[in-house]
């Protein structure tokens, strides 16, 4: 299994040795872009790492949220593009059909990136109806890493947020996880 982690503007640097993939969240609802993108951007490419950008979907507007996303996520190929699904700041979520549009309309956008579903495992046993995580479910469960509590194929397993979020990929070689990523 690969090491990985994900960053957000709460993040001012972080430390890339041993690490084969990066998500640096880049956008949420519709006006939020991450002040530091560009730079953990920069980081995470200047070390090699497979690099992936995600979306805190707010609920409404998801055409415009996905137009949103893919106008200030740095396009390249190889990048991965993931939506955050989980409760907002004010109590409220995405329904499973905005997160399903969603996820199609980046898919729709951006047709040579590969699109997944961010969300912990409460969302997906009990919230999630549809079981559509686009290209592959990254799952949050904070249990030993590579072993999240779910019966569903993963890719990404999102293991700890101390120090700060870590996950691994559920493949046998930074290679495997290049080819994935470059359709």
């Amino acid at each position: 299994m690969l090491r990985g982690i994900d960053v957000s503007s709460y993040q001012s640097t972080f430390d890339t040795d041993g690490l084969s993939f990066v998500f640096v969240k880049a956008t949420e609802g519709r006006s939020y872009v991450n002040p530091r993108l560009a730079a953990q951007t920069k980081r995470a490419r200047d070390a090699g790492c497979v690099v992936g950008f995600y979306h805190f979907l707010w609920p409404g507007n998801l055409t415009a949220q996905a137009e949103y996303f893919v106008s200030k996520a740095p396009e390249k190929a190889g990048d991965l593009l993931a939506v955050d699904w989980e409760t907002t700041g004010e109590g409220t979520r995405a329904s499973n059909a905005e997160k399903d549009r969603f996820i199609r309309e980046v898919k729709r956008l951006r047709p040579h990136h590969k699109v997944m579903l961010y969300c912990n495992r409460d969302f997906w046993l009990n919230v999630d109806t549809t079981s559509y995580a686009g290209d592959g479910l990254w799952i949050a469960d904070y249990v030993t890493a590579g072993k999240p509590r779910i019966k569903a194929d993963w890719t990404i397993h999102q293991y700890t947020d101390r120090p700060l979020d870590k996950n691994v990929a559920d493949f046998g070689s930074e290679t495997a996880l290049r080819d994935w990523a470059t359709p």
